[in-house]
């Protein structure tokens, strides 16, 4: 489950006007897709192959081939690095690590950066939600990992970035998806080039599942609205919009329950009728000026603030018996929040010579009026399951980070460039209880932190189209416990669990980039340690406690490639090797309840949730009359269900096909037809884990073999 949108200066690219995020600055304007360019984590826009750092770009013919753009996990598999696994359940969002940083979320986003248009989909305590995310307009998504993340601030193990299309034409679309299992999705929106400098964009979404187990059907309702001025030295984007998603959910599935049948639902999510409801809205602007050759000597050359604003609302039923919630301790059944969220971001960028600066500050806040009900009504035979019941939890949650941060870039000669950048900042956090009956919850505490990364770039080969960079970089990180984390005690003692300390890591990466016409191959490999790892400690009552169990290690390779062997060949590939272990032993829990940890988690366990090897290839033909015809496969190793190591998920193979063609109307006119299959062999697989999940429902199956269909019409106005 997710939250608010936390602003971040490395990525606004609000509908291609900027782009900005929590540690340094990027200015984003028009190029050819093939350049690849990106401003996520750098300074300037920049080509992939000059940035630093290790950083993916999914660009929007990629998007559009991936499936019906509902999911982000639909086009991340080409990503190395990065896990993006669909859960098949709409109710809980998609599960997303970056080099083992989030894996042990069991449910929701945590520990990455997430940038919509924008606008963060991340908050200031680390939790995040990607289900607003407008695919369909995107022009390509930024996906940065390794030691530059930490400019992002609190809780950055990367970052994934949603840049929008720019307006270059006035233009209507519309799309029409169907697939297996009762998805169906109709899009539609409108680009105008108004005169003047003026450009609007208006779109708007509709989708329905029903989904491939018993009661996981779904409906999202998707809206944008963005209007951007620009003239020789501005730039001004206003931009709004909603979400609305209600679903059900069919819960995990314990290791019997999978072996007997993988894609039957949980008992309890029918029992109680476990579903969720999240509503969302928000508007954001951006205000970029370039000032002249005579500002402070020529010194400064550009400012830009951007700031945004919002509301979510999430109600969710789960599946807790009544009997546990008479511990008068107990939050109930029924989560029900209200978040009001807002942000601002102010830098400025300066020349000195060979030396590009930035300096700027940012201040996020996110305020909670969480509420927790019984999820039941009545007694003995009268008893009602699934429906929301008597008050058990009423508090107010505040969250909220102030920082500075600058960045640096100097060009030593045409063939090396050094980076360094540092990000200082504090994230508060305080709960007030109105809900007194069990005690007072109630505490307050904050969290200091300042990040430094450097980097060096050697351009070591140059010769006409043939290019060869190699860079370093080294980073220390910092990731504080979350909101959920500090709630309570060990001891069950009221207030926050002030002994619980901030988690931080440090980074090393190398990388290379070797770029040609037809053959490209991007290469890192990194090392991270991080020490007082934050982990479940006991879960009992409805309340779950978390402890630091001392340092972890992730180190591994990245590779992905691209080559185009003939005219109309393309194939491209990405293989992830990952090694994310503890480095201390400690003790965890075996299930739920829990008062005191007793199962031994030796030194060298894996840690839950992360993948050990991945793998995903492509190979491609294209012929103007036939269109583009390709084949996809996918491997993926198994995954630890927990930190004792005690049971895996098994590792995986899949195929996909698929083909596309676009056919010109005449006037202005032009239609395109999408088919894919996926998942070719109909194999069974766990597609996700609920990491830790106390019930032992850890299995979450993947979709069985599924057709899609997809047709886009684009009318020039």
């Amino acid at each position: 489950m997710s939250q608010r949108p936390l602003f971040s200066p490395h990525a606004l690219a609000v509908a291609c006007a900027l782009a900005c995020s929590s540690g340094a600055f990027a200015q984003s304007s028009a190029a050819a897709p093939s350049e690849e360019v990106v401003v996520t984590g750098s300074l300037t826009q920049q080509r992939v192959q000059d940035a630093p750092f290790a950083i993916t770009v999914v660009d929007r013919d990629a998007l559009r081939r991936a499936g019906p753009m509902v999911n982000l996990s639909e086009a991340m598999s080409q990503v190395p690095g990065v896990v993006v696994n669909n859960r098949g359940n709409y109710a809980q969002d998609l599960q997303i690590s970056s080099r083992g940083f989030g894996a042990r979320a069991a449910f929701g986003v945590r520990s990455m950066r997430l940038v919509a248009d924008g606008i963060p989909a991340s908050g200031p305590d680390g939790q995040g939600q990607v289900a607003h995310f407008d695919l369909a307009g995107a022009q390509r998504i930024e996906v940065l990992r390794g030691p530059f993340s930490v400019l992002y601030g609190n809780s950055s193990g990367g970052v994934i970035a949603l840049v929008a299309a720019p307006v270059k034409t006035s233009e209507v679309e519309v799309g029409v998806d169907a697939a297996s299992f009762g998805l169906r999705q109709v899009r539609g929106s409108v680009g105008l080039a108004l005169g003047q400098g003026f450009d609007a964009r208006l779109s708007a979404s509709h989708m329905e599942v029903e989904g491939y187990r018993p009661h996981s059907a779904a409906q999202r309702d998707l809206g944008q609205a963005r209007l951007g001025w620009q003239n020789d030295t501005d730039r001004v984007v206003v931009q709004v919009g909603a979400y609305d998603q209600p679903a059900d959910d069919p819960l995990g599935l314990t290791r019997a329950d999978f072996n007997s049948n993988p894609y039957q639902t949980a008992a309890q999510a029918t029992q109680f009728n476990t579903r969720k409801a999240a509503r969302q809205t928000q508007a954001g602007a951006s205000w970029r000026h370039l000032f002249g050759a005579d500002a402070l000597g020529g010194l400064l050359r550009e400012s830009q603030v951007a700031l945004y604003s919002g509301d979510r609302s999430v109600t969710q039923w789960q599946a807790i018996p009544a009997a546990t919630q008479a511990n008068p301790r107990h939050g109930g059944g029924v989560v029900d929040f209200d978040r009001a969220y807002s942000g601002v971001d102010a830098r400025l960028r300066w020349g000195f010579g060979p030396v590009e600066l930035v300096t700027g500050l940012a201040q996020e806040r996110q305020q909670d009026d969480r509420r927790g009900y019984e999820n039941f009504t009545g007694t003995g035979a009268s008893q009602v399951l699934g429906v929301t019941g008597k008050l058990r939890r009423d508090e107010q949650n505040t969250a909220t980070s102030r920082d500075v941060y600058t960045q640096a870039e100097w060009t030593l000669n045409p063939d090396w460039v050094a980076s360094a950048g540092v990000r200082s900042g504090k994230v508060s956090l305080r709960a007030r209880d109105a809900y007194l009956s069990n005690g007072d919850d109630s505490g307050d505490l904050s969290f200091s932190y300042t990040n430094p990364v450097a980097g060096l770039r050697w351009q070591a080969l140059k010769e006409g189209s043939r290019s060869l960079h190699l860079h370093a970089s080294a980073a220390r990180g910092f990731e504080a416990p979350t909101l959920g984390e500090l709630a309570y005690k060990p001891d069950a003692s009221a207030g926050f669990n002030t002994a619980l300390k901030p988690q931080v890591s440090r980074q090393l990466e190398l990388g290379l980039k070797y770029r040609e016409p037809a053959f490209a191959v991007d290469a890192a490999v990194f090392d991270t340690r991080v020490s007082d790892e934050l982990a479940t400690l006991s879960n009992s009552g409805g309340r779950s406690t978390f402890q630091n169990v001392g340092a972890t290690q992730r180190r591994g390779l990245e590779l992905a490639g691209r080559w185009e062997p003939a005219r109309g060949w393309r194939t491209q590939a990405a293989l992830t090797w990952l090694d994310a272990t503890y480095r201390d032993a400690f003790k965890a829990c075996a299930g739920t309840p829990c008062t005191t940890p007793t199962v031994d988690v030796p030194a060298g366990n894996r840690i839950a949730g992360t993948q050990a090897r991945s793998a995903w290839a492509e190979l491609a033909w294209r012929d103007s009359a036939w269109g583009e015809f390709a084949l996809e496969a996918r491997g993926v190793g198994r995954v630890a269900v927990n930190d004792s190591n005690s049971d895996f998920a098994a590792g995986y193979g899949l195929a996909a096909l698929r083909w596309s063609q676009q056919w010109s109307l005449g006037q202005a006119q032009r239609l395109e037809l999408t088919a894919r299959i996926d998942n070719l062999a109909d194999r069974v697989y766990a597609g996700s884990v609920i990491v830790g999940d106390g019930n032992g429902r850890y299995f979450e199956a993947g979709a069985p073999r599924t057709v899609w269909v997809g047709v886009r019409w684009v009318h020039g106005l």
